[in-house]
């Protein structure tokens, strides 16, 4: 490829990179805001954050880019750029999925720890903040984790709208050298190693988040090596 045609592709890289780390920031804000929400003693308010989940789950992630991108210009007289239209669809669209993570997170910490909470006389938001929070967001992090690589693939559905990410650059220099196997090739390895460096990152965080409640991941070996000397223990008993 010529400079200029690499110059294209790399340019589609870091719209992609943008786009990704702008929408998991707005699907990160609406998956805590909803699953909270989710889990609210007041009915009326589960039932909103319940209704949002469903429809943003049920409905496909390109059918919202192409409803924000070409009907709200119709229907309110405002045009979004491509790349805060693919935001906003993406965002509430990965974020319905992300408040489910949230909801469930909260919901699996120990009723104790909440009954402990009130014993001490702390308001709802005071054990949401130093009780249940600090114990579910670690265990929130593999299926964030899982959530982003999808985000960053959904990324490339922003292309229909002409916007130049990877994908439609990529696109671009096939048309110009009719080489689909070596560009499509490039993609993916381009895509791979940003979905590696972030599962790195997110492993790397959810350690560090343990760490500091006293926990770790156990590494496989070790768990199989304590349940097989258990076993034997139990057999010698016998």
């Amino acid at each position: 490829m010529t400079s200029g045609l690499w110059e294209l592709v790399l340019r589609g890289v870091w719209t992609t990179v943008q786009l990704l780390v702008l929408s998991a920031l707005l699907a990160s804000a609406v998956s805590f805001a909803v699953g909270i929400a989710r889990t609210d003693r007041r009915r009326f308010v589960r039932f909103l954050a319940g209704l949002y989940t469903e429809v943003f789950r049920g409905t496909s992630a390109l059918v919202m880019i192409f409803w924000v991108f070409f009907v709200l210009p119709l229907a309110f007289g405002w045009q979004l750029v491509p790349l805060w239209a693919g935001t906003l669809a993406l965002g509430l669209t990965y974020g319905a999925y992300g408040s489910e993570i949230v909801r469930g997170a909260l919901n699996a910490v120990d009723p104790a720890q909440r009954e402990g909470g009130i014993a001490l006389g702390f308001t709802r938001w005071q054990r949401l903040r130093l009780i249940l929070l600090p114990q579910a967001v670690p265990e929130m992090v593999p299926p964030f984790s899982n959530l982003l690589i999808e985000l960053l693939k959904g990324t490339a559905l922003v292309s229909v709208m002409g916007m130049g990410d990877l994908a439609f650059s990529a696109n671009l220099v096939r048309l110009a050298l009719q080489q689909s196997a070596e560009i499509y090739t490039y993609v993916l390895i381009v895509y791979f190693v940003i979905a590696f460096g972030l599962t790195r990152m997110m492993r790397s965080l959810e350690k560090r988040l343990k760490a500091g409640l006293g926990q770790g991941p156990v590494p496989e070996p070790a768990v199989r090596e304590s349940e097989s000397a258990g076993a034997s223990k139990a057999g010698g008993a016998a």
